[in-house]
């Protein structure tokens, strides 16, 4: 129970129908679809391609997902990588040649197909209820009409509006930067829409759409081509899973980042957490040395699933194991890897689960914000980023190549606990998650904290060097934390965010929702 006399958030609690995501529009739509006879897969389609609307410099239908799902009745999940590939013609030696130590984050190398489209269709044909047209209405109404931009929003505008080039100004800057309450429109999102809704993804991988995307591509100097587009097609696959203390961790498998969540927590398991206080320095530091390892793993393995053979060993007890034999709780590892990965903290999160219990953990992405910084001329697609997740070290498993996906750092997540589904969640920070989810977990199972409680919880995130700690830690925490020899430094923006619904046994929803972003958890 939290403390009244401060502030913060009550979980929300409902039994037919709950959706949490970070933009209360988006949950407002979901358990619309719910309340109409949708299922879970029906309303997390229709929220998130709204969060397209509702936060477009984190995410819309020129970017990527993964889906992670049960359907009613069954435990089992399962998952589609919704990750588009490299144009057929990319090539690290070109980029090599120009002189280039790394794939640009913005501009035209980095853009790799949206695959985020095809997989809203499929999955909407093959395990939703209500079709398409009913999903996309509302997205296509505020498109068209306008969304109101929210204060998180307005803050990340500010901070990523500049990377935006050419037609992306006029389609999202018309008159400079917003302001909290400016309504932001896409008229040719909304087109876009109407055609998904009448002919399916054909509409947005063949013909005029696809023509816009690449002759804008083309225009900058990439070498995409209508065959690359034509040729899209998301896969169907195998979640894998860990153990952590009588709890699993389900993920999706490569190329997203899911093993390196399990594998933090295989290491975590070697230490007595329990007995530390939660938000103290000594678990800070703990966590911080075990995602520096368990990051420095990730990048020399994890890449498209086509072109690497070694996600086992990220699984397996005896990494875990030798890398948390490495960790001193009194001291600070100088340097465990050159992060390969470019950290963002850019992407949206929906979870749904529905009155049958069928769960859907969805997260849906453009990389950093704004993307690339390029939008199609006529449609005003904005074009994600994903290449960047590529690297030009030569012979590297996640070498940029043609047809080749990059490694992602979006990963959806769910626990299971003595064979039942128990919660949907995500959380939301780019090169963040693992640990975010990792953290997620230790709150709940080592220390008993309900969802909204351990996403409401501080954070602290080792990257580049730094160890960023949020202003919800205590000065004395990071006074200790420099003294054992952390570069302790205050981010300006906060850590990630997330959002989880639990399935208790007595049938009720419990859903929670981070106050770092602009959204809710939302139940009927």
């Amino acid at each position: 129970m939290r403390d009244f006399h401060l502030p913060g958030r009550s979980p929300v609690l409902a039994t037919n129908g709950m959706c949490a995501t970070s933009h209360p529009l988006a949950a407002r739509v979901a358990i619309d679809i719910l309340d109409r006879g949708g299922n879970a897969m029906d309303a997390a389609i229709a929220g998130a391609v709204l969060l397209g609307i509702c936060e477009p410099q984190m995410t819309g239908i020129g970017g990527d997902c993964f889906v992670l799902w049960n359907a009613p009745g069954s435990n089992d999940v399962q998952a589609y990588n919704g990750s588009g590939r490299a144009p057929a013609a990319a090539s690290a030696a070109a980029l090599r040649d120009q002189g280039l130590d790394k794939v640009p984050t913005h501009g035209a190398h980095s853009v790799t197909i949206p695959g985020a489209i095809e997989a809203f269709c499929t999955l909407s044909s093959d395990h939703g209820k209500l079709g398409l047209d009913t999903l996309l209405a509302p997205s296509i109404h505020y498109a068209e009409e306008g969304v109101p931009i929210a204060p998180r929003v307005i803050d990340d505008w500010a901070r990523s509006g500049p990377t935006l080039q050419g037609h992306a100004q006029r389609h999202y800057m018309p008159g400079g930067t917003p302001r909290v309450g400016t309504a932001f429109r896409a008229p040719g999102q909304a087109e876009v829409l109407r055609r998904l809704a009448a002919n399916g993804s054909r509409a947005f991988y063949e013909g005029e759409v696809a023509e816009d995307m690449v002759n804008t591509l083309r225009e900058l100097g990439g070498v995409h081509s209508t065959s690359d587009f034509a040729a899209h097609q998301g896969t169907p696959t195998s979640p894998i899973a860990g153990d952590y203390n009588g709890v699993e961790l389900v993920e999706h498998p490569p190329n997203g980042q899911g093993a390196t969540a399990i594998l933090m927590l295989n290491m975590l398991k070697h230490f007595d957490l329990v007995s530390l206080a939660p938000n103290g320095a000594a678990r800070a530091h703990i966590e911080a040395e075990a995602a520096k390892l368990a990051y420095d793993a990730r990048n020399r393995i994890i890449a498209d699933p086509d072109h690497t053979a070694r996600v086992d060993r990220m699984l397996s007890p005896e990494l875990a194991a030798d890398l948390a034999a490495m960790i001193d709780p009194q001291r600070v590892i100088a340097s465990a890897a050159s992060l390969t990965e470019q950290v963002h903290r850019d992407t949206i999160y929906i979870t749904v689960v529905d009155r049958d219990r069928m769960s859907v953990s969805l997260i849906y992405s453009i990389f950093h914000g704004f993307g690339s910084g390029i939008a199609s001329e006529k449609f005003g697609i904005l074009l994600q980023n994903r290449g960047a997740g590529f690297t030009l070290q030569e012979g590297h498993p996640n070498e940029l190549a043609g047809g080749k996906r990059p490694m992602h750092t979006i990963i959806p997540g769910m626990l299971r606990q003595n064979g039942r589904v128990i919660m949907p969640f995500g959380v939301m920070g780019g090169g963040y998650q693992p640990c975010g989810h990792a953290r997620f977990v230790s709150n709940l199972h080592d220390f008993g904290m309900d969802p909204q409680s351990a996403i409401d919880a501080p954070r602290a995130f080792a990257a580049d060097g730094k160890l960023r700690v949020e202003r919800g830690y205590t000065d004395t925490v990071r006074r200790e934390l420099s003294d054992i020899g952390h570069d302790v430094v205050i981010p300006d923006e906060a850590i990630g965010g997330a959002q989880a619904i639990s399935i208790r046994e007595d049938g009720v929803l419990e859903g929670g929702s981070d106050p770092r972003k602009d959204g809710c958890a939302l139940g009927y």
